[in-house]
């Protein structure tokens, strides 16, 4: 094969063996991390610092700033998180994601095949869901290294050519040149760890003397600000079609960079002489991938501390970029917090679908009050709107469903995690039919508001009673799904008891007034539909409470952080209603 075409499809194997590793290691990382991911995210929506130490840690995780910055956006976009919070997890991402090139760093060639050899089996003998998932992060952890190392192989017969070491020449002495060439690199990889992994691998290579580097620590550094600058494309991309403060989050993160690279550019000498003096001492090529470690952590951690006191200024900067557009209703039928781009970060995802139970139980309390309201007041329009609500139920209860059937198909979930998932998709069940229920009484109430069916007071009573009774039942019921309230969900229990015996008394009253003739024959099918179906809706009630009582409620996937319904419903409401265009 032409010594070219060798190294080409060389270096392109490698580095999709790198990549593949890297994306391994971040799937089998998130799932030995478990719980502890849990922990990590709840920082995220505290202070700046803790956001900044959060971005960092979760990127660590993640072994990609790219995917904390999805997620952030995610976050954003669910209204779980405001812009100033989401910038200082971009800041802690630009962090996390130095410790790739500082892993990268350390001289493991000798080490590469029983690393993998040692995740293999480890992975492959372990019974352990957690051992098994560490054993697959270390044999990933060896792919990685071999990528490395194929790449440095086959980079080697590159020094010996004039031509190549001619536009090498160029780049070191043009830093402007450099910046191009490592945004190119990352625009194209979609990935800035892969990109200074390669960057690490070539300045590694040895120039004529066979000492010194091809590239050197001056003309290696205008390439890694470029790598920087080319990862922002990802967030770029994951914000399109997103609120305003998504895109927000996004421009928030090519400002970081970009200022990064404006800042750096112009002492690429100096800085480079910083990193030398820091780092360990010996022959160029032997620690010049721990001078461009050091130089990437450097360098964000120094943008990091410079902006963390300016995010105020950030948050200007970018409304002024993305200014505030009309307000536009937002349709209810569709999800409030589902995000498809973080399928591939499950305990990011489940917090996200929990709040989209929530949003969707709380359609289904509204609908119950309304009803109330309606079968009081004969008002045709508010059970129109009742009828409405039910159909944006049975939508969200679908895309729900398909959501979640999308992470069990990534296969990024852990045991535990499937299991409370598919307890979670019961309860979803529970609750729309509970939405259909309230679908079946509106229909009820407006067929009986155009044939001008007349109940007496005494059936009305009966009827206004029972559906007090069932809306008071189903909110403590989601009140028990949303803190996982054993205590309260037995209280439930019981009182299913109460709307059997008044279903029974309500028949037979009905049968006497039909008797007495003060209510019309024909009303007692229409009648007794709506007595079932606030029965029915009480049977879902206690499939509910049971399945909370058998632990399975969304206290396990988030901590809310809201204490009662009421407080629920008022967050609901209020992302509901309106949103920037």
């Amino acid at each position: 094969m032409n010594s070219t075409l060798e190294i080409v499809f060389g270096l392109l194997g490698g580095l999709a063996v790198f990549i593949y590793g890297m994306n391994m290691m971040s799937e089998c990382l998130q799932k030995a991390a478990g719980e502890k991911m849990k922990s990590i995210l709840a920082l995220l929506t505290r202070n700046p610092i803790l956001g900044v130490i959060a971005g960092a840690l979760t990127t660590a995780v993640l072994q990609s700033s790219s995917a904390t910055t999805v997620m952030a956006i995610g976050f954003v976009s669910a209204g779980l998180m405001s812009l100033p919070q989401a910038i200082s997890i971009i800041l802690g991402a630009n962090i996390g994601t130095t410790m790739t090139a500082q892993i990268i760093a350390f001289k493991l060639s000798d080490y590469i095949y029983i690393i993998i050899f040692l995740g293999f089996i480890l992975g492959f003998v372990a019974k352990s869901e957690k051992v098994k998932n560490i054993g697959q992060t270390i044999f990933a952890f060896g792919l990685l290294f071999l990528g490395i190392e194929t790449m440095g192989s086959v980079m080697k017969p590159l020094a010996s050519s004039p031509i190549f070491t001619s536009m090498i020449e160029r780049v070191a002495d043009i830093p402007v040149l450099g910046v191009a060439v490592g945004t190119l690199m990352t625009l194209v990889v979609q990935s800035s760890s892969a990109t200074i992994a390669v960057l690490q691998n070539f300045a590694a290579q040895p120039g004529a003397d066979g000492v010194s580097s091809m590239l050197g620590l001056a003309g290696a550094i205008p390439i890694l600000l470029g790598d920087n600058i080319g990862t922002t494309i990802t967030a770029l991309l994951a914000s399109i079609g997103q609120p305003k403060d998504a895109k927000r989050t996004a421009v928030a993160h090519c400002l970081f960079n970009i200022s990064g690279c404006l800042l750096f550019i112009w002492f690429v000498k100096p800085y480079a002489a910083l990193i030398k003096y820091l780092s360990p001492k010996g022959p160029e090529i032997e620690v010049i991938s721990r001078q461009i470690a050091n130089a990437h952590t450097i360098f964000n951690i120094t943008m990091t501390l410079i902006w963390i006191p300016l995010i105020w200024l950030m948050v200007k900067m970018v409304m002024k970029i993305i200014p505030d557009g009309k307000a536009v209703v937002l349709d209810t039928s569709q999800p409030l917090y589902l995000d498809s781009k973080l399928v591939a970060q499950p305990t990011a995802a489940l917090q996200l679908v929990a709040k989209e139970i929530v949003h969707c139980m709380d359609l289904v309390k509204t609908m119950l009050s309304d009803i109330t309201t309606a079968a009081q007041n004969e008002d045709k329009r508010l059970v129109e709107d009742v009828i409405k609500k039910a159909e944006d139920t049975r939508s969200l209860y679908e895309r729900i469903t398909e959501y979640l059937s999308e992470l069990f198909a990534s296969g990024g979930l852990t045991e535990d995690q499937a299991n409370q998932t598919a307890g979670i998709m019961y309860i979803l069940s529970d609750v729309d039919r509970m939405g259909a229920l309230c679908k079946d009484i509106g229909n009820a109430l407006q067929d009986k508001q155009e044939k001008k069916y007349k109940y007496s007071k005494d059936a009305m009573r009966d009827l206004e009673k029972s559906l007090e009774l069932i809306r008071t039942m189903y909110a403590d019921t989601m009140s028990a799904m949303i803190t996982g309230d054993v205590e309260n969900a037995k209280n439930i229990t019981k009182r299913k008891e109460k709307i059997m015996d008044l279903d029974i008394n309500m028949r037979k009253a009905h049968v006497e007034r039909v008797g007495k003739g003060k209510c019309q024959a024909k009303l007692t099918a229409p009648f007794n539909k709506i007595i079932h179906s606030i029965d029915r809706m009480g049977n879902c009630c206690i499939n509910i409470v049971d399945a909370v009582q058998g632990d399975a409620d969304l206290k396990y996937f988030v901590d809310l952080d809201l204490d009662t319904p009421e407080q629920i419903t008022d967050n609901n409401a209020g992302k509901a209603k309106k949103i920037k265009a």
